[in-house]
């Protein structure tokens, strides 16, 4: 997921986002600890993925209290 594309997306978006992607680094940790997963670069994806919508998250809840 790009920047670009996070910061087009409304408050209601990001965190409805946020909670896929939190729920999809659980199945894939799961997925990994079992050994079934068969690129785990996929896992670092989706974290970063998950930093990228906190940042933009607390840097709207900044300007808004600005």
């Amino acid at each position: 997921m790009k920047a670009k594309d996070i910061h087009g997306m409304t408050n209601d978006e990001l965190a409805s986002k946020l909670a896929d992607l939190k729920d999809e680094l659980f199945k894939l940790r799961f997925s990994h600890a079992t050994g079934q997963l068969e690129n785990p670069n996929v896992i670092t994806t989706t974290k970063k993925d998950i930093a990228r919508i906190k940042t933009e998250i607390r840097a709207r809840e900044i300007k808004a209290n600005a």
